[in-house]
C-alpha cells in the first residue's frame, strides 16, 4: 500500500489579524510539506488545481519541479490536472520536465475537476465539459505513446508530425484517471488502460467498492495487464496523537472551508453532528489518532482492494506546523501499521 498526501496549497491566516496571508508563501509552504513527506518515507505527494484566493495551487507542475530538487524518492504528481481546460501538449511537456528533474518520479492524474473556475478563466464553455475532457485525454495518451504526433480534433488546432519534447527517460509517463465516483468514469479508466483514483469526500467510502469492481471488470475486458490495474483513494484526513483533540481542532478548519464552498456552490453547510459522524468509522473524513486512521485505511482496503491512499489535510487555513506534524504521523506511525497488515508499497 502506498500512502501519501495531496493539497491545493492552503493559504495561512495571520494569527493576530485574522487576515489571509500571502499566496506566494502558500506555494513555499507546499514545497516544504513535500520535502517533509519525502523525509518521513511517504510514497506520493499530489498537488491539485484550484484558482482561488484560499487555494491558489494553480500550476502543479511548477510546484512539483521545485519539490523535485529537494526530495529523493517520493513520487510527484497532480491531484488532479483539470484537463478539460488545459492543453495536453503543454501538460505533457511540463510533467515530462518534472520527470527529468526528479529522475523518473513524475505522474499525471487527469480529471474533469470538481470546480469550474478554470472554464471562464481560460475561455472554455462549461456545456462542453465532458467532450473537452474526452478529446484532450485522447491527445494526452497519444502524446505519451508517440514522440511525433499527428492529430486533429474539435477543440484544439491540429498537429502534423509535431515533435513533443522533452520525453521521459523511462519511455512513458505514469498516468491515472481521477474521478469523484462516476460509474462511467470507472469504466472509461479501464477501457483506456489507466489506473483510477477515487476522490471520496462524503458518504460511506466502502460503497466505492462497487465502482472499483466495475473498473477492474472494464480493465480486464480491455486487455489491461493485471499488474497495471490499480485503484487509489483520495480523501480528507488529519492526524494528531490525541484523536479527540484532532477531531475538535480540525473541525474549526474543515467548517471554514465548507462554509466557503457552500456559499460558492449553494449547498447546505455540514453540521457539527454530521461532521462527528463523518469522522467516525464508516465516514469519509479520516480524522483521529494514527492507529484510528491506519485501521480505517485497512478496513477500506478490504472493500476496495486499493493500493494507494492519499489524504488532504490542510483545510481551512490549518496552521502549517500542524500540517507538517500530521504528515509526519502519517509517515512514521500510520505507514508501518498499514504495511504490517497489507504489505509494503506497490512498485510503479
Amino acid at each position: 500500500m502506498e500512502l501519501g498526501v495531496y493539497s491545493f496549497g492552503d493559504v495561512q491566516k495571520d494569527p493576530t489579524t485574522g487576515e489571509l496571508g500571502s499566496t506566494a508563501q502558500a506555494m513555499r509552504n507546499l514545497v516544504e510539506a513535500i520535502r517533509v513527506a519525502d523525509e518521513v518515507g511517504l510514497d506520493y505527494f499530489g498537488v491539485g488545481e484550484h484558482h482561488t484566493r484560499e487555494m491558489p495551487a494553480s500550476a502543479a507542475a511548477v510546484v512539483l519541479a521545485g519539490a523535485a530538487t529537494v526530495t529523493r524518492s517520493i513520487r510527484l504528481g497532480s491531484s488532479v490536472t483539470v484537463l478539460s481546460t488545459d492543453d495536453p501538449v503543454r501538460v505533457y511537456q511540463q510533467f515530462a520536465t518534472v520527470d527529468a528533474l526528479s529522475n523518473g518520479r513524475a505522474e499525471i492524474t487527469a480529471g474533469r475537476g470538481s470546480s469550474t473556475e478554470s472554464f471562464p478563466l481560460f475561455g472554455y464553455d462549461l456545456t462542453d465539459y465532458d467532450q473537452l475532457y474526452s478529446e484532450k485525454l485522447d491527445l494526452l495518451q497519444l502524446i505519451d505513446r508517440e514522440d511525433t504526433v499527428t492529430w486533429s480534433g474539435r477543440f484544439r488546432p491540429e498537429l502534423k508530425d509535431a515533435l513533443v519534447v522533452p520525453r521521459p527517460e523511462g519511455g512513458r509517463l505514469k498516468m491515472w484517471l481521477g474521478t469523484g465516483g462516476s460509474p462511467a468514469s470507472s469504466v472509461r479508466a479501464g477501457q483506456r488502460g489507466l489506473p483510477v483514483i477515487y476522490g471520496i469526500i462524503g458518504g460511506n467510502p466502502a460503497s466505492f467498492g462497487r465502482l472499483a469492481d466495475a473498473y477492474r471488470r472494464s480493465a480486464t475486458a480491455s486487455g489491461m495487464p493485471q499488474d497495471e490495474i490499480r485503484v487509489g483513494v483520495a480523501n480528507p484526513g488529519y492526524l494528531d496523537s490525541d484523536g479527540s483533540l484532532a477531531r475538535k481542532h480540525w473541525w474549526t478548519h474543515w467548517s471554514t472551508r465548507m462554509e466557503q464552498i457552500s456559499r460558492q456552490r449553494g449547498f447546505p453547510m455540514m453540521s457539527e453532528e454530521e461532521y462527528r459522524r463523518a469522522t467516525s468509522a464508516g465516514g469519509a473524513l479520516f480524522v483521529g489518532h494514527p492507529e484510528e486512521v491506519a485501521g480505517r485505511i485497512i478496513d477500506l482496503h478490504s472493500h476496495m482492494g486499493h493500493s494507494r491512499h492519499i489524504l488532504e489535510m490542510d483545510y481551512g487555513h490549518l496552521p502549517h506546523a500542524d500540517f507538517l506534524r500530521s504528515i509526519e504521523l502519517l509517515g512514521t506511525v500510520v505507514k508501518p501499521l498499514v504495511e504490517r497488515e497489507i504489505g509494503s508499497a506497490v512498485a510503479v
